[in-house]
């Protein structure tokens, strides 16, 4: 026996219920942080009702030799289940979706031909419409990008999913921290505007509109800044995964 199995043997054993009562203010926590990254048409209660789904599995699979506390476990599934509730609800149709697939092939071409970011007006020409249909498809996809980004796990347009070429085996092993590496090393490598918006949303965590208000732009340019930013990097991540193959 490991010392990490011997230390888990000598502690006392917690009932599953005992963890979901100690544990319950976890998920209003979870949940009240999570909901000001959200449109206004997604409901507290309904990410608590989640949460507590989530808080309950994890007090029933929760196995201490694992290493990680209860509290960083039951956050992950407590998350995980909020995040799940929300896209069961997502709004988008798959014409979104496939749009969105079509804009990351544009970028991906173009900066592979160039060897420098893809800019909107050679976006817009590649799919062949207008600038101001563009932006409407960005506008679109803002909120389903958002979700997207934010768990970075498994779904339609996830990222994760946009390294699929590497190999299973090694998807499998990535921890979420290994994830969010390689995302923040692409990140870096953004344009200077979508580098700005990605920094001011996801580490200093403002919303849309305090955003605009700090770039001097409106809160729906932001998102459509937003959008553009999240659809490069799976662009990008995806031409990662190529190079890896080779």
């Amino acid at each position: 026996m490991n010392g990490l199995a011997m230390y888990a043997a000598t502690q006392p054993t917690v009932e599953p219920n005992d963890l979901v009562t100690q544990h319950a203010s976890l998920v209003k926590r979870i949940g009240c942080h999570l909901i000001n990254r959200l449109p206004a048409s997604v409901q507290l209660e309904d990410l608590i009702q989640a949460g507590m789904i989530g808080l309950l599995e994890a007090s029933r699979n929760y196995d201490a030799g694992q290493g990680a506390s209860f509290e960083t476990y039951a956050g992950i599934r407590i998350r995980g289940s909020m995040l799940d509730e929300i896209r069961k609800n997502d709004w988008a149709p798959r014409s979104v979706h496939r749009k969105a697939r079509e804009v990351a092939a544009a970028v991906r071409n173009i900066e592979h031909e160039f060897g420098r970011d893809a800019r909107d007006t050679e976006i817009a020409e590649t799919l062949g419409m207008s600038l101001k249909e563009y932006y409407k498809i960005l506008q679109d996809n803002s909120y389903h990008k958002i979700l997207s980004f934010e768990d970075m796990g498994s779904g339609e347009d996830s990222m994760l999913d946009n390294v699929s070429n590497y190999d299973p085996s090694i998807l499998d092993g990535l921890q979420r921290d290994d994830v969010r590496r390689i995302v923040s090393g692409a990140i870096a490598g953004l344009p200077e505007r979508e580098r700005l918006v990605m920094a001011l949303y996801y580490d200093e965590e403002l919303n849309l509109r305090e955003i605009g208000a700090v770039m001097g732009v409106s809160e729906s340019r932001v998102s459509q800044i937003h959008s553009q930013a999240v659809i490069r990097l799976q662009a990008r991540m995806s031409n990662r995964g190529e190079a890896e193959k080779l």
